[in-house]
């Protein structure tokens, strides 16, 4: 078996068997502290977390924005988006974001688990879904919401050294995520600190 088979059952084990149960909003802290508190409920919304089958090993699928949206345009995201009515589940929504956006079929992903939620100061309510993929054909960017597709090597996601600290001031004050920097592309904020809650999970280095 290899390295990367092994960590993808070992992975298996460690996610949650369904969706966690959404916490209430006096349980909720959020990733960075707004200027006002919250007056609406927080929005439920999903991510994918896509572990692509290559012939040279697994790969962690990222998208770069589209530079003409109006929220977070041009940065680096996880295929996902707000959670629907029409969506079964959080595991739905995420493979239904999935293909609007790379044209990533349903029937080519498995699911595996799904992490803890992510709360994030613009009051979203985050599940990451992971799924193993073995793509049908190539991923094709929605050019409405994606400007382009990448892949990263998953042992690269896994090693401590390709990890340093992004830094960005809010409201006066400096807040800190995670950060990687992959062949051109700098992933940080929710993207970076969901890839590395993903990676201590995957080797079992944080308990859920």
């Amino acid at each position: 078996m290899s390295l990367d088979a092994s960590v993808i059952d070992q992975l298996a084990a460690r996610l949650l068997a369904a969706p966690p149960a959404l916490p209430g909003g006096e349980q909720l802290v959020p990733d960075w502290l707004p200027e006002r508190a919250f007056d609406r409920p927080p929005v439920p919304a999903a991510v994918l977390i896509a572990l692509i089958r290559r012939p040279e090993g697994y790969t962690v699928l990222y998208t770069e924005r589209s530079p003409d949206l109006r929220a977070h345009s041009g940065q680096v995201a996880f295929p996902g988006g707000k959670v629907d009515a029409a969506d079964a589940d959080v595991g739905a929504a995420a493979l239904r974001e999935a293909y609007e956006e790379v044209g990533m079929r349903r029937q080519d992903a498995r699911i595996l688990g799904f992490m803890p939620t992510y709360f994030t100061g613009t009051n979203y309510l985050i599940t990451p879904v992971v799924a193993e993929v073995e793509p049908s054909g190539p991923f094709v960017p929605n050019p409405g919401e994606v400007h382009s597709v990448f892949e990263v090597p998953l042992q690269r996601i896994l090693d401590t050294e390709s990890y340093g600290r992004f830094r960005i001031k809010r409201n006066g004050r400096e807040h800190s995520t995670w950060q990687i920097d992959h062949d051109g592309h700098t992933i940080w904020g929710i993207t970076a600190n969901l890839t590395r809650q993903f990676r201590d999970l995957a080797l079992g280095e944080v308990a859920l």
